[in-house]
Parts: C-alpha cells; sequence; structure tokens
C-alpha cells in the first residue's frame, strides 16, 4: 500500500501486535457476540476456545457463515466481554488478536478454571471405570 493511501495508524507500533504471548491449551466453552449491520442487533453462536494467550486465542465455531471480523468473546464463567479482531480463518477454526490485551488474574482463571475441569473428568471417568 502506496503512503498516500495508508493512514497515520499504519506506522503505529502496538505491544499487542509485536509481543509473542505464552500460549495455554484449554478446551472452555465460550460465546462469540457479533454485532449485525447497521447496528439492527446482534448474533450469538458458540464456540469452544483451543488455546489463549494474554494477546489472542484460537477457537473452534460451528459455522463461520456471515460472521465478521470483529466481535466480542464471552468465556463462560467468566463476567468479561473480550473484544476481538479476527487474524485467521479456516474452515471453523479461527485465531483472533484482542483489541486490549487480558489481565493476567483474568488468563489464569480461565486456565485454572479448565485444569479443574480436566481434574473433575478424570476422576469422573476413573470412578465409571471402577464400577
Amino acid at each position: 500500500m502506496s503512503m498516500l493511501r495508508a493512514t497515520h495508524l499504519a506506522t503505529v507500533k502496538s505491544e499487542v501486535y509485536e509481543t509473542r504471548w505464552e500460549q495455554f491449551h484449554v478446551r472452555r466453552p465460550a460465546r462469540i457476540v457479533a454485532v449485525r449491520p447497521c447496528l439492527t442487533g446482534i448474533s450469538i453462536r458458540s464456540a469452544e476456545i483451543v488455546d489463549i494467550s494474554r494477546g489472542g486465542a484460537s477457537f473452534i465455531v460451528s459455522s463461520t457463515a456471515g460472521l465478521p471480523k470483529h466481535y466480542y468473546l464471552n468465556i463462560l464463567g467468566l463476567a468479561h466481554r473480550i473484544g476481538c479482531a479476527e487474524v485467521y480463518r479456516n474452515n471453523e477454526r479461527i485465531n483472533v488478536r484482542f483489541i486490549n490485551t487480558l489481565e493476567p488474574e483474568v488468563l489464569r482463571r480461565v486456565v485454572r478454571a479448565d485444569f479443574m475441569a480436566g481434574n473433575i473428568e478424570a476422576l469422573e471417568a476413573s470412578r465409571s471405570a471402577r464400577m
């Protein structure tokens, strides 16, 4: 893109886009909330977060048809709405960057909740195997 068509924002460096964040592999249910064109309403669809970091996430949705490039991510169990900008889409797999970085405490709660859910599932599986 030539400089005549670029804005001043094209030259701004941002910590969100320049930093490589540590990835955590989780299996957390979430919802994608997208605002419809002309603010005519919202659309909500289910997703499963595959991995997450302070700067972005990767998740799987059942269908990407009609999904815009910018939306909010609600992780079930947290009272946070995270603004996302889509970076990559391949079939049902989507990678996003967060508009603002996640606070370390919020990320810790997501990873810890996944760890605790995994332990409960393992305990239930071992109990059913004994019977």
